[in-house]
């Protein structure tokens, strides 16, 4: 015997999943009515249809970032979704916003613990696999990092949506802390001192400038010279310290920072969509292709 599909049965499931109209009616007479079996059914077609997009390249997406009252705790995460579109949506800018929020009070590690983070009455990847339901496009949490200190301080700062920066700090000083987050948005150091490069790369770049400085003709005491004063302005480019300010080039980070009696710990700056090799699309070629098919 068939049921009756109320109006307001469809209306308190659409609240419940926040699916569709159509979606749910469908899902309460293929469950004769029983509101939790919908709701099971529901979930499971879901998350049948999240695997059959978790192939698709998501290269877009925006990065939270969020600092604890107390200041000694930061959190940056990267969540992509594959097209700007989607990006803008309230329910997935809600979703990076709760899942920031909890990675900050939380004590997480690996993926695997943020994927199985609990986030209201779900996990974190149950309720990323209901967006991909609901939004049609393959969402994933690429990657976070996360800072704690007990006695120094920390900031971020967060570039629009795409580009995001934490930073943690010796001593306490949020605007210093802001300052130089902004500063490793825009000039993008590889790590904080010369300390920090390596030999190897150090020895790549020396051997790139010899070489130069061998087509000279100088003597072999000026190349020297030359070289090590080329290695020097390498590692002021790619070092925190050694970068002038983007505030005031008349003065380096380090400079700056050292002046207020502090010193940069570490640093981390995501940037929506960098290493990650997007679809070259050539729809002159689709079109050509599917007229030759026909």
């Amino acid at each position: 015997m068939s049921i009756t599909i109320s109006a307001g049965m469809v209306k308190e499931l659409r609240e419940r999943t926040s699916s569709g109209m159509m979606e749910c009616k469908k899902a309460l007479v293929e469950a004769n009515g029983d509101m939790e079996l919908a709701i099971e059914n529901m979930r499971k077609a879901g998350l049948a249809r999240a695997d059959k997009k978790s192939g698709r390249i998501a290269a877009e997406g925006i990065i939270g970032v969020q600092v604890s009252g107390d200041g000694k705790t930061v959190a940056i995460v990267d969540i992509n979704c594959e097209t700007d579109f989607v990006a803008k949506a309230d329910d997935f800018v809600g979703f990076v916003k709760n899942v920031t929020e909890g990675l900050l009070i939380a004590n997480i590690e690996t993926d695997e613990q943020l994927l199985a983070m609990p986030l209201g009455d779900a996990t974190v990847d149950e309720v990323r696999r209901g967006l991909v339901s609901k939004l049609g496009e393959n969402i994933t949490i690429r990657r976070f990092q996360k800072f704690q200190t007990e006695n120094g301080g920390t900031a971020c700062y967060l570039h629009g949506s795409k580009i995001g920066v934490i930073v943690e700090l010796a001593k306490a000083d949020s605007d210093l802390g802001k300052d130089v987050a902004m500063h490793i948005a825009a000039c993008k150091p590889e790590c904080v001192s010369e300390d920090q490069v390596s030999a190897e790369s150090i020895q790549k770049e020396k051997e790139i400038f010899s070489a130069q400085a061998a087509e000279s003709g100088k003597p072999a005491e000026i190349i020297e010279k030359m070289v090590m004063g080329r290695i020097s302005k390498f590692l002021a480019e790619i070092t925190l310290n050694g970068q002038p300010f983007v505030k005031d080039d008349k003065v380096t980070v380090g400079k700056l920072v050292a002046s207020k009696d502090n010193a940069v710990i570490r640093f981390s700056r995501f940037e929506v969509g960098e290493g990650i090799e997007k679809k070259e699309e050539n729809f002159a070629e689709e079109v050509m292709a599917q007229v030759r098919a026909h």
